[in-house]
Parts: structure tokens; C-alpha cells; sequence
């Protein structure tokens, strides 16, 4: 249950002063009666069922003297106001509440009148539609312990479906007191505008099998925020329904999965967050429809002018085994950020075993830190839309096709600076197609970069390109185990360049720092490479 902000909630009277009207008797001699709110805005309010209608420091001011102020709902009277008088009886400020869940769905004439002593009346009627909860929780029971008749000993999964259309928190038990083994998500789960999602650290989220407009994925619309603030003891992890992790083992320390392998990919979709960010597209809205989502479902949308926009907290999430296809060569990003606002803060991410792209903005400003990417099918990371934020302290691990970087700049006329890629270390591997992919028109900056285990067929693209458009940058990029640098890092500078002994690296995370909460690291692949 959530109560409208204050400036909502001042502007339901805020109005009265535009749509109100007086009753006298003697229009002449009556004074007439006010309302003095902070702003007039739209006399109508759309809640979900459980929140609460709230009004406060409303100033009404009547010069004959303020006789009462009173509230229907559909013609009934609610409880008096509680009220506070300012200066004397001709001034008071008001507050006023009702819980929808008294009201229950529908739509209802919310009428505020205020009376004088003279018998005067002002009125005004707010319209108020009460909807529904639009998603369903399931409880299904994995292992009753034997003990039928005592639900609390149950071990039980959670499973979500629908839109999240206000603030929810994953419960850290089931509502009979069980332990909750795991969270499902039904299909493609929504956070619409205005709802908050908050999943508590150590949570083990997964997804059902789905193509096409069936794939699942958690998406974050705009105007929402996802609070995923996990730890390096507690990381929230985003699977698929065929791992058996479990809460209990992640709270045992256990952060692998005990029975898919770290290339399994396509199992579910993937975790989408959208923002009202400015993004560089050829549409006259300055928005455009993220890949993955069908564009019938709007909320899907994504794109604006506010460059500070805050779709939450993500913080020690894993995502694991995404990437269904959706359509023809169409699938999902392991963490997709389309128009992501800075105030947004993304740190500690690994995405494993992706089918697409492992991280994917599509414009925004949003900065990403502590980042690892390891066997995705496609681009490890991916830029589209003239992105300007920078991501930085990063691990790419084995692309299994596509490339580690694959950079595209601007669709449309809108470019506000550079995004960047700042210390990072990548090892290529033997599958991977290019280790950077740029374009003529890549707004990037990339610096302090470490490259190696690459093969002979691993090669930078189109770098001139880019740099005699005086688009993008590079800086102090070192390698290992290159018998010929100039061939695998095509037309960039001799003295960007700087060779190392394996793993003696000075630039880019030198071993698994700050990165030992990951799969990557417990199982071993990143000791396997030298990290």
C-alpha cells in the first residue's frame, strides 16, 4: 500500500479553484470561499485497490467564517477531516484519507464541499478510478517434508505473472510461512509506471521457456524502477527454470549452477530496463520500441529528454541462460537498457551464457561498473543510439561469436558527447569474430584495455573509418601473445599499443578482485584464464 505524493495529493483541491462554485444567497454581501493549493492540475486520479487517496495542507480560507468541510464518496459521507486552524476562524488547513481497499474496484465521485457561516458552499467533485491488482501470485508446493497438515514446514516456489502496476516486494517467505525455494516469472512480467519492484538480496529469480511474444523476461517500464540491491555474499540471480540453484544454496555460499553448464544458452529471455533518457533514433517522438518486446505492448517504449531519469538499483545481479528468440535472428540481451537515465545505478553485473548480446544499451546516460560477460552467442557489449554513459572495471570472457565489442553511434541527429569503455580486460578466445566491431559513426572513447588470448583471425574493424570521421577515440590498449599487433588491431596508433607478458597486464582488472561473487570466478574460468 503506497500513498500519492504530496503534490498529487494537494492536487485534487488545487483545482477547486478553477472549477468551483458558490451557492449564496446574497451573492452580493457573501464573501467568497478559496481553496489555496500549490498547483491546479487534472481533477482526476487513477489508483490500484490498497493504496491510499491522501490529501494535506490544504488552506481553506472563508471570510464569514469557515462553518465546515466535508467529503463524499458516491453521495456517502466519509469520516470528518482532521483539521488545524491557522490565524483564526476564517483560515484552516485540512487533511483528508481514505484506503481504496474500503472502496474495492470501480470508479467513484469523490466531492469535497466546504460551508461558511453564512451559509455559503463551494464544491468540487474529483473523479477516482480504483483498478484492479493486474498480476497473480501462485504458491506451489516443491516439498511438503511429510507434514501435510503444517503448511509452514512446506518448501514452496513463488510464481509471478502479469503487470507489477505498484510497488511490490518479493516476499522472503510464502503467506503460510513456508520457505521459498525459488521466484518463477510467468511469462513477460512488467513494472509499469509509477510501481516499484523490490527484490530482496539472494533471491534466485526464473524464467519459464518461451519464443516469440511468449518469451519471458522481466521488463522495467519507464517511469518504474527495479530496487535489485544484492552483495557480494547475497548476489540476486536470473535464471531459467531448468536450474536447480536455490535461495538455500546461494545462502550457503554457493553461487554456481549445480547442474547447467556455463554455455547453455536461449532457456528464457532476459532482464529489460527502459528510461525516459534521451536516445538518437529517426522518429519524430525522440522514442522508439525496444527489440524483444512486440510492438503492440506500449510499454515497451522507451526514450525521452531527461537525462537524469532513475529506473532504480541494480547492484550483484548474475543473469544466466537468457536470449530466447523472439523472431527470425531476433533474440533477447542478457541486460538490455534502452534510454536509461544516470540516476539509475548499475554495478556488479554478470551476464552468462547469453544467446544474444550480454549488456546492450540502446542510448540513455546510464554508467555500468564491474561488469562481466562471459560465453554469450553473440556481442559481449553492444552500443546503439549514440549511448552516453561509460561502463568501466570490466570482464569479457570467450564470446562465443559475435564480438566483445560491437559499437554503433547515432540513428538519428541527436549526439550529446562520447560514450566510453574505461580498464578492462578481455579474453577473446578461439570463436569470437572481431575484438572490436566499430562504424563510421561510433561515438566512443575507450581506454586502458588488456587483450588476449586471441587468435590469428581476430582482427579490430573499421577503426579508420571512425577516427577520420572524428567520431571516437582509443588509448592505451595492451596485448599478449601477438605475433604481429599490427594485423589484429587494424589502422589503431603504434603508440595506443603496448605488448606484455600473459596476464602481466598494467591496464584492466589484473584477476577476479571484486569479481569473486560471480559464476565465473567460483567455478574457476576466470583462474582457467590467468585472472
Amino acid at each position: 500500500m503506497r500513498k500519492l505524493t504530496s503534490i498529487l495529493m494537494l492536487a485534487l483541491f488545487g483545482v477547486l479553484i478553477l472549477v468551483s462554485s458558490c451557492n449564496n444567497d446574497d451573492p452580493q454581501s457573501d464573501a467568497p470561499i478559496t481553496f489555496n493549493a500549490n498547483e491546479a492540475i487534472p481533477v482526476t486520479a487513477t489508483l490500484t485497490v490498497g493504496q491510499t487517496l491522501a490529501v494535506s495542507g490544504v488552506e481553506v480560507t472563508a471570510e464569514d467564517g469557515i462553518e465546515s468541510v466535508s467529503v463524499t464518496v458516491n453521495g456517502n459521507p466519509v469520516p470528518a477531516l482532521d483539521s488545524n486552524y491557522v490565524g483564526g476562524p476564517t483560515t484552516a488547513e485540512y487533511e483528508f484519507s481514505v484506503n481504496t481497499a474500503d472502496l474495492g474496484i470501480g470508479s467513484y465521485s469523490v466531492v469535497f464541499t466546504a460551508k461558511d457561516l453564512n451559509g455559503s458552499t463551494t464544491t468540487f467533485a474529483h473523479a477516482l478510478t480504483v483498478q484492479g491488482i493486474a498480476y497473480t501470485v501462485a504458491v506451489e508446493t516443491i516439498d511438503d517434508n511429510g507434514t501435510e497438515d503444517d503448511p509452514s514446514d512446506d518448501i514452496v516456489f513463488l510464481e509471478i505473472s502479469g503487470s507489477i502496476n505498484f510497488d511490490y516486494e518479493f516476499p522472503t517467505e510464502g503467506p503460510e510461512g513456508q520457505t521459498i525455494a525459488y521466484y518463477v516469472l510467468g511469462g513477460r512480467v512488467k513494472v509499469t509506471s509509477g510501481a516499484t519492484l523490490n527484490i530482496p538480496a539472494g533471491s534466485v529469480i526464473k524464467g519459464r521457456s518461451g519464443t516469440g511474444s511468449n518469451a519471458t523476461a522481466l521488463l522495467v517500464a519507464r517511469g518504474s524502477k527495479l530496487m535489485a540491491e544484492g552483495s557480494a555474499t547475497a548476489p540476486i540471480i536470473f535464471t531459467s527454470v531448468d536450474d536447480e540453484i536455490t535461495i538455500q544454496q546461494v545462502e550457503g555460499g554457493d553461487f554456481t549452477s549445480p547442474n547447467l553448464d556455463n554455455d547453455a544458452n536461449g532457456l528464457w529471455g532476459g532482464l529489460i530496463v527502459l528510461g525516459y533518457a534521451p536516445i538518437s533514433v529517426n522518429t519524430a517522438t525522440g522514442e522508439a520500441q525496444i527489440e524483444g518486446i512486440p510492438t503492440s505492448d506500449t510499454d515497451g517504449l522507451y526514450g525521452g529528454d531527461d537525462k537524469e531519469d532513475n529506473s532504480g538499483i541494480m547492484r550483484y545481479i548474475s543473469i544466466r541462460h537468457g536470449g530466447t528468440n523472439i523472431g527470425s535472428g531476433n533474440e533477447i540481451n542478457g541486460l538490455t537498457l534502452g534510454g536509461v537515465g544516470s540516476g539509475t545505478t548499475i554495478e556488479n553485473v554478470e551476464v552468462v551464457a547469453n544467446q544474444d548480446d550480454g549488456i546492450e544499451w540502446f542510448g540513455g546516460t546510464v554508467d555500468v561498473s564491474n561488469a562481466l560477460v562471459w560465453n554469450c552467442a553473440d556481442d559481449a557489449m553492444d552500443t546503439d543510439q549514440a549511448w552516453n554513459g561509460t561502463c568501466s572495471n570490466f570482464i569479457v570472457v570467450t564470446p562465443l561469436g559475435g564480438s566483445a565489442f560491437e559499437l554503433d553511434g547515432p540513428e538519428g541527429t541527436y549526439i550529446d558527447g562520447n560514450h566510453s569503455f574505461v580498464n578492462g580486460t578481455v579474453y577473446a578466445g578461439d570463436q569470437i569474430d572481431f575484438l572490436i566491431d566499430f562504424d563510421e559513426n561510433t561515438n566512443v572513447d575507450m581506454s586502458e584495455i588488456y587483450f588476449y588470448g586471441i587468435t590469428t583471425a581476430t582482427v579490430v574493424s573499421e577503426y579508420k573509418l571512425m577516427s577520420d570521421a572524428g567520431n571516437g577515440t582509443v588509448a592505451r590498449f595492451e596485448y599478449s601473445d601477438i605475433a604481429d599487433a599490427s594485423a589484429v588491431f587494424v589502422d589503431i596508433p603504434a603508440e595506443e599499443l603496448d605488448e606484455v607478458a600473459t596476464n602481466s597486464n598494467t591496464v584492466g582488472p589484473k584477476d577476479d578482485t571484486g569479481f569473486e561473487w560471480t559464476w565465473a570466478s567460483q567455478s574457476g574460468g576466470l583462474a582457467g584464464i590467468g585472472l
